[in-house]
């Protein structure tokens, strides 16, 4: 029986309800900037940014076993892809496409503090909630995605700020960037207040409360679906972010040209990046031809190589923004606001794009798991030898095992 245009609609509606989500989000933080803003009515800087990423990350120590994720600490050549990828790579991605924009562009059309800001959301360390949240969705390692989160957001604070200013082009319209630098000093108690607070307080809460009741922890979130709560939550930072950004006026006075380039070239940008991630994890098997080489260019399992592919390539607001604003204090509040843009927008479109990669990740790894299964099978059909009354084993030739249709 056909389904009715009602239900392919309902239908439509729930398998996309996160870009749905995303859409309403952005148009109530349009309309009404003033709600969810930093400082605004309901405080987001406190509600939102403490108490939602604190759900987010009770959820995951309830989730994920207690041995897991100390074997992820321990997973050494995981933190250098994701960190080298992070830190080293798309800082020099970033870098040569600005120096190709400046030698292309010298009027002036891509304004210079968005240009400033890439280099600086090149900088900044991968995002605390949507990659924890996302791989799980996708069927990933969400133990070694949060292991990744807490390593790279401990590290950014200090790296950020020194290698933005070290890679700013030595062209003279940067210098406000260059010079006008702040006070890093309350933004390190405010970066660990909230990384403590909200991140680290609530995942040791959430492993004690599973490793004194494992089994019924396990029973209650299997009932409740309560992980699917964190991609809710996901949605309340995303209203957050657009809040503080229209509230400045900062993205409405933005040149045409500006608006069109950011937002396809964060598209384009996040796309390649999940490629690089994808090759990083699992290389192509004649890297690891060498003796030498095979501990190095080891391919990783398919949820490790999801986890990587989600936190290489995205970058966080939640320490992204109050960073930014301490590192140029002494700059006037619009071209603060002009130089978050880029930060603003790609952690929002990554999420967007970040969905469909759940669903691509998802088939994936289901393929995978399968082709696996089926190896282990034909492995075990083909084994060779059957053990006499005698206690000697008598060869035999391979042969199929018959299985009843």
């Amino acid at each position: 029986m056909e389904p009715t245009p009602l239900k392919r609609i309902v239908s439509l509606i729930l398998h996309q309800w996160l870009l749905i989500g995303i859409g309403v989000v952005c148009a109530l933080a349009y309309c009404f900037p003033n709600v969810a803003k930093h400082g605004g009515v309901i405080r987001s800087e406190y509600s939102i940014m403490y108490g939602v990423i604190a759900i987010i990350f009770l959820i995951s120590g309830l989730s994920i076993p207690r041995q897991k994720l100390f074997s992820q600490f321990l997973n050494w050549r995981l933190h250098l892809v994701v960190q080298i990828i992070s830190f080293l790579f798309i800082p020099a991605l970033v870098l040569a496409v600005v120096h190709i924009i400046l030698a292309g562009d010298p009027k002036g059309h891509i304004e210079r503090a968005v240009l400033a800001g890439y280099i600086f959301t090149a900088c900044i360390p991968t995002t605390i909630a949507s990659n924890v949240v996302m791989t799980r969705a996708a069927g990933g390692d969400d133990a070694a995605a949060l292991v990744e989160v807490l390593l790279a957001n401990v590290l950014g604070p200090f790296v950020t700020a020194a290698w933005t200013v070290a890679l700013l082009p030595k062209d003279a319209a940067f210098d406000p960037w260059r010079y006008g630098g702040g006070s890093l000093g309350n933004m390190y108690k405010d970066v660990f207040q909230q990384l403590g607070l909200s991140v680290l307080l609530p995942l040791f809460v959430g492993q004690l409360v599973r490793w004194t009741w494992p089994d019924r922890t396990a029973a209650v979130l299997l009932k409740t679906k309560l992980p699917k709560l964190g991609t809710v939550c996901m949605l309340l930072v995303i209203w957050c972010t657009f809040s503080s950004c229209f509230a400045t006026g900062a993205l409405q006075t933005m040149s045409a040209q500006s608006v069109v380039f950011v937002v396809l070239f964060n598209i384009a940008l996040y796309i390649t990046l999940t490629g690089v991630c994808f090759v990083g994890a699992r290389p192509p098997r004649v890297f690891g031809s060498r003796p030498w080489a095979k501990p190095i260019f080891k391919r990783m399992s398919p949820e490790e190589t999801i986890a990587v592919c989600f936190c290489g390539p995205a970058k966080s607001t939640a320490l992204g923004i109050p960073l930014l604003y301490a590192m140029w204090q002494p700059l006037d509040l619009f071209t603060k606001a002009k130089t978050s843009v880029p930060v603003l927008l790609y952690t929002t479109e990554q999420i967007c794009v970040a969905h469909f990669f759940v669903q691509l990740f998802k088939k994936w790894h289901a393929k995978i798991v399968q082709k696996e299964h089926s190896e282990d099978n034909v492995g075990e059909d083909m084994e060779v030898g059957v053990v006499t009354g005698d206690g000697h084993d008598n060869a035999a030739e391979p042969r199929p095992r018959l299985t009843p249709a």
